[in-house]
């Protein structure tokens, strides 16, 4: 079973319906007890980073977030997801986050090439690290498998955590992180990569609680 958090913030019913496609049980809450006792949890987001940040929090959400990644519960962050688990974003101001993968969100303006349109939408290839080839959530994923972006902003100084970035013009952009434990971390949308997305989500449905630890 896999939990959906529901804080506000999201595409809930198109990670339902992904997930009902590869016949995966998933359900949506907004309690947080149901997140601090969840098989597998959800974190998905689109919008700014500060006002998803104030909704976790004022939800609840954050202390049940930090208490089930605490218990070694599988949690998987979906694009402004992803960029919460950072210990904070330069996203109009500075904003601090989960603290489970370290570093930063920063703007992509003025990192990747000027000709380069932001945000970035679309299609773009993975450039798997070797940490990402052994990355429970990637096991059937490859090199140059194209997946789908929507952001403005990108994980910066998370080195440690790189499972997979995308090229943009000669500048790797972060596309997926790996933390401690089971909290993993895509900049891209799996719910609308395809079959490629299907599988890391079906792959997610499989790692247990306490994860795959290198």
């Amino acid at each position: 079973m896999v939990t959906i958090i529901d804080y506000g913030v999201g595409n809930l019913f198109s990670l339902e319906s992904s997930f009902a496609f590869i016949g995966e049980d998933a359900t949506v809450t907004s309690d947080p007890d149901a997140v601090r006792s969840a098989e597998r949890l959800i974190l998905p987001g689109v919008g700014a980073f500060g006002d998803a940040a104030r909704k976790l929090r004022s939800s609840g959400m954050l202390k049940a977030v930090l208490d089930a990644a605490k218990s070694k519960i599988p949690l998987l962050g979906i694009c402004l997801g992803m960029q919460l688990l950072f210990e904070k974003s330069y996203e109009y101001g500075e904003h601090e986050g989960l603290g489970l993968i370290r570093g930063s969100v920063r703007p992509m303006k003025g990192y990747i090439p000027n000709t380069e349109k932001i945000p970035q939408i679309g299609w773009n290839s993975l450039s798997l690290t070797e940490r990402g080839r052994k990355c429970p959530i990637f096991e059937d994923v490859k090199n140059g498998d194209f997946v789908y972006f929507v952001h403005s902003f990108y994980g910066a100084g998370c080195e440690s955590a790189l499972t997979a970035s995308v090229d943009c013009r000669g500048v790797p952009v972060t596309a997926a992180v790996w933390g401690e434990g089971p909290v993993f971390g895509t900049q891209f949308h799996p719910e609308k990569s395809g079959d490629v997305g299907l599988r890391i989500l079906k792959s997610f449905s499989k790692v247990p609680k306490g994860g795959t630890a290198l």
